[in-house]
């Protein structure tokens, strides 16, 4: 069973949440963090980025950055930015970009269930990264950041949350980035009971998207036994059959001292040609290849196709041991400096200028993994690739955080 709760969120003031509310830390770069909050006092960026109203030479990770984010934290409650609700609530929250729609339920998970693998993982963590969120955590004695967990959807419990949608909401806004946040709460002790039953006759919860987040309230967790709410950690949980994943793309530095002739050779030995020249391949183990101004099509050979551990016929995995390991000499691409990862929310177009620069040779463009291969995987206790799987819309922290 999963054990999930409702908790009293610390929220901002309605009026306020589109100037308070930001994308999460770890899609955006201190430089980027600092243009985006400029004149803009109430950014949550100023919480989960804090170094950015420091010197832009202090280390990311010094003392003095979290102790500068927590003061920030307290004096956006001082102010009444951020409020806190008396009682323990479940919350909605629904995010609608473009033509996409996904409502999650907001609550407490389990840090026992997910040191117990009851939340399945499907990715490796960094120390360093975790250290990072530990100490973020432990500064501000509270989660700012929600975990972005998914189930296997319940029809019963999607009916059950779908009209509560239709009230009026708590918080509504539209993101400068076009994408619409609303969110609704929900006190009735008897809905809250029955969302609870339903979980708690789930086997399990996936973790989609926020590994770091998740490993590092689990050390809290154990480091403080569990006392106050450091049992439990800010989640979003979604229904599989709502996500939406876009593709992870990759941008060469070099060809790794091949000649265009003797790369397309090589390419040759992997690929079968497509005569398409679109930059997105609209299949799975079609890859889509930019390099000399133009997009070529390929396809895995159906030779390569044939493995029979799930993690081995995603398009990443061949992708990485066929050609960047292979042909290009990328073995560890954790680690290399010759391979960089592109989110697909930027576009082809970010392909092309990082080659059209000069910065990059050559860009690789994929078809997103599927939810149920992310799923499966983590059901065989399987770890994909690094950079496999890229959800949106990004969860908006400081919609909701858990003080500890």
């Amino acid at each position: 069973m999963v054990s999930i709760k409702p908790f009293a969120a610390l929220r901002p003031a309605p009026h306020l949440a589109g100037q308070i509310c930001e994308l999460p830390y770890d899609v955006m770069s201190s430089a980027e963090a600092r243009t985006l909050a400029a004149g803009r006092p109430l950014s949550f960026l100023r919480v989960s980025k804090p170094e950015i109203d420091l010197a832009p030479e202090m280390d990311c990770h010094a003392p003095e950055v979290y102790a500068k984010g927590a003061e920030n934290f307290a004096w956006l409650q001082k102010q009444g930015a951020l409020v806190a609700d008396t009682h323990p609530c479940f919350y909605l929250y629904r995010q609608i970009m473009g033509r996409h729609c996904q409502l999650g339920l907001v609550a407490v998970a389990s840090c026992a269930d997910y040191l117990a693998n009851r939340i399945k993982k499907h990715e490796l963590t960094r120390v360093d990264k975790e250290d990072d969120r530990v100490r973020h955590i432990e500064t501000l004695n509270a989660q700012t950041g929600p975990a972005f967990l998914t189930y296997r959807a319940v029809p019963a419990l999607d009916a059950l949350l779908a009209p509560l949608a239709e009230q009026a909401p708590a918080i509504d806004f539209t993101a400068s980035d076009g994408v619409r946040h609303t969110s609704w709460v929900i006190s009735d002790p008897v809905l809250m009971a029955a969302i609870e039953g339903y979980f708690a006759q789930m086997d399990c919860l996936y973790i989609a998207d926020g590994h770091h987040r998740s490993a590092a309230a689990g050390r809290v967790f154990q480091s403080r036994g569990g006392q106050g709410g450091s049992g439990h950690f800010l989640s979003v949980i979604f229904p599989h059959n709502q996500l939406q994943i876009l593709p992870y793309n990759r941008v060469l530095k070099d060809l790794n001292g091949l000649s265009p002739e003797n790369l397309a050779c090589r390419l040759a030995e992997v690929f079968d040609r497509v005569l398409e020249t679109r930059p997105q391949p609209e299949r799975k183990h079609a890859v889509n290849f930019y390099f000399g101004g133009r997009w070529q099509t390929f396809r895995f050979k159906s030779s390569l196709l044939t493995e029979p551990d799930a993690i081995n016929r995603l398009d990443v995995t061949l992708l990485q041991r066929h050609v960047l390991d292979s042909i290009f000499g990328i073995d560890n691409p954790r680690t290399s400096d010759r391979v960089a990862f592109v989110g697909g929310i930027r576009g082809a177009g970010e392909l092309e200028r990082l080659v059209q620069s000069g910065e990059h040779a050559c860009a690789f463009a994929l078809h997103p993994t599927g939810i149920e291969d992310l799923m499966s995987i983590a059901d065989a206790g399987g770890i994909m690739p690094p950079k496999s799987t890229w959800f949106e819309p990004k969860l908006r922290d400081a919609m909701f955080c858990h003080q500890l």
